[in-house]
């Protein structure tokens, strides 16, 4: 396989990349002018610095390039507007690019998000053709990403993966609850637990390599997910395991934490720094649940993600003390 990866320093990118390395493909590696390429050092890709909201700097980066993974997105901003322009946006461009190379019909892996599809009732799972009911910018943006992505299907072979919340070595959007419980504090939010899917970033990977590879896949959105469901408690508790401490209990009123996504907001857009709690992080922590089915993936694609959450827990402390994170 030739694969390019859009996105592909990022966390679950870097993953991908080094295991299609391993399999022997070769790897075009998309990074943004001025990004960060450390997470793929010494690994044998070809770099292209372009960004995705670049259409003419996409088409050359395409060329001879059988299935792209596009991963490259925004999860963190203050406007909707900076959403859709990443994350919609570039994908329109990376879909022109790749449909106007002329060289045969390409395979377009998309990496979307549960949160395109919004959250779930406590007592039911998303499924795949439920529709879309996003509940933040960057959901609408994902779910417009899709729309866009299979507005293509004509010209290209598009499959779109929908991971849950993704833990393993290198997250960074799972950080702020490690290292709160590292310091001792373990976070219960008023209204009761609420259920939560997650996916281990090995596991989120497979689900794209099957995409890639399986002729199912084509035309189809899949959810990505352990088998296990969990709790924002729960998963504190594991964490708390992990790192061997006994967190102390803080309870945060619900309004309370909108409040203080909403004022984490405001402080971002005039520092121009990404603040760890914002409206996005807010919400999703308080909607009722965020779970998923997958049979869908099961039945058509075999796939059968294999990593207890335990152990996700465990890797990614493992590597935050070896980062320094903690």
């Amino acid at each position: 396989m030739r694969a390019f990866v859009t996105g592909a320093n990022g966390f679950l990118g870097s993953h991908l990349t080094r295991r299609l390395l391993e399999r022997g493909h070769f790897v075009r590696c998309l990074i943004r002018p001025g990004g960060d390429a450390a997470p793929l050092s010494g690994l044998a890709v070809e770099l292209v610095h372009a960004d995705v909201t670049d259409g003419a700097a996409l088409r050359p980066a395409v060329a001879g390039i059988e299935v792209v993974f596009h991963l490259a997105g925004i999860r963190r901003t203050p406007t909707r507007d900076t959403f859709f322009r990443v994350n919609a946006l570039g994908t329109r461009n990376v879909c022109e690019a790749m449909a106007t190379a002329g060289e045969g019909k390409k395979r377009l892996v998309l990496c979307s998000s549960l949160a395109a599809s919004g959250p779930s009732s406590p007592s039911r799972p998303k499924r795949e053709d439920d529709p879309f009911a996003p509940e933040e910018w960057y959901g609408e943006s994902k779910a417009e990403a899709e729309r866009i992505a299979f507005s293509y299907a004509d010209r290209l072979e598009v499959a779109v993966a929908r991971p849950a919340r993704i833990i393993g070595p290198g997250d960074r959007e799972n950080a702020v609850f490690f290292r709160m419980v590292n310091k001792g504090l373990r976070l219960k939010i008023g209204g009761g637990e609420r259920p939560l899917s997650t996916i281990d970033v090995s596991d989120a990977v497979e689900l794209l390599l099957l995409l890639a590879e399986k002729p199912e896949a084509v035309g189809q959105a899949f959810f990505a997910a352990s088998t296990e469901t969990t709790t924002l408690e729960h998963l504190q508790d594991a964490i708390a395991n992990a790192l061997g401490v006994s967190p102390r209990t803080l309870f945060l009123p619900a309004p309370l934490l909108k409040g203080l996504g909403a004022a984490a907001d405001v402080a971002s857009k005039v520092s121009g720094r990404h603040l760890p709690l914002n409206r996005k992080l807010a919400r999703q922590l308080l909607a009722p649940a965020w779970t998923c089915s997958m049979d869908k993936a099961l039945r058509l694609l075999g796939y059968r993600p294999a990593t207890p959450l335990a152990d996700s827990i465990r890797r990614s402390a493992d590597w935050y003390r070896h980062q320094g994170w903690l």
